[in-house]
């Protein structure tokens, strides 16, 4: 009995950028012409042969965004026999990646994700590939099974920042204050806090250092800063 192997392997990068107020994801429009031009995906590729897939990840972000060493982490493996349900997206890789003399029928891709604030370095994107920030909840339809990525990628997210809360710390600048940490919270787990019980909790934190600088130039009462200190905890 023959086995027929499939030989495709892609990557695919999930960043959840924070601009303090929503939670947006970074896509890129498909290229290379035909009926398919037009729809919006991750930034992804087939790996090279001769690269891994840390590699892979770094090379397609920084080819269709400009963006550059970028801390992104594995998250879950997509293989869907289905994942090529729509002929348009196979023809899309056939032309994109020139195949020659075969046709893609089934890929697996291995998805990053990263958590980042959306500063202006971030807004500099490049590349050719028309990348945009684009809330989570605004999303159109995505190329191949990138809206359910997308999904388990906010999931994964939420279960992450329970087990290790530090990590809302990526999404925030340098020094932030308790609000800026409140609605990054609320943000991410889908929740609204209560802000006098979270002031009280704040002061339990081992990781957040209460500095002795102030907003400067707001109308409102100015906040206190805080910074982030590198230690494990839970909130």
């Amino acid at each position: 009995m023959s086995v027929i192997v499939n030989p495709y392997v892609s990557v695919d990068c999930v960043l959840l950028g924070f601009d303090g107020e929503q939670l947006n994801t970074l896509i890129v429009r498909q290229s290379g012409g035909g009926e398919e031009e037009g729809v919006y995906k991750l930034p992804g590729s087939l790996i090279n042969m001769d690269e891994d897939l840390d590699e892979a990840a770094q090379r397609v972000l920084c080819q269709m965004t400009g963006l550059m060493q970028v801390n992104m982490m594995q998250f879950k493996a997509f293989g869907g026999p289905d994942r090529l349900k729509n002929p348009a997206d196979g023809v899309w890789l056939d032309r994109f990646h020139h195949v020659e003399n075969s046709h893609i029928e089934r890929i697996v891709t291995i998805a990053y994700i990263s958590l980042l604030r959306i500063d202006r370095r971030m807004r500099r994107l490049q590349g050719g590939y028309e990348a945009q920030w684009i809330p989570v909840g605004e999303l159109p339809r995505l190329a191949f099974d990138h809206n359910d990525i997308v999904r388990e990628a906010i999931e994964s997210v939420k279960q992450k920042v329970t087990l290790d809360p530090t990590l809302l710390f990526d999404l925030l600048p340098r020094k932030f204050t308790a609000a800026q940490l409140r609605v990054a919270m609320e943000t991410v787990k889908g929740v609204t806090l209560d802000v006098k019980n979270f002031h009280k909790k704040l002061a339990t934190m081992p990781y957040v250092v209460p500095l002795e600088e102030k907003e400067d130039g707001v109308k409102h009462r100015a906040a206190r800063y805080y910074k982030f200190r590198r230690t494990r905890g839970k909130i």
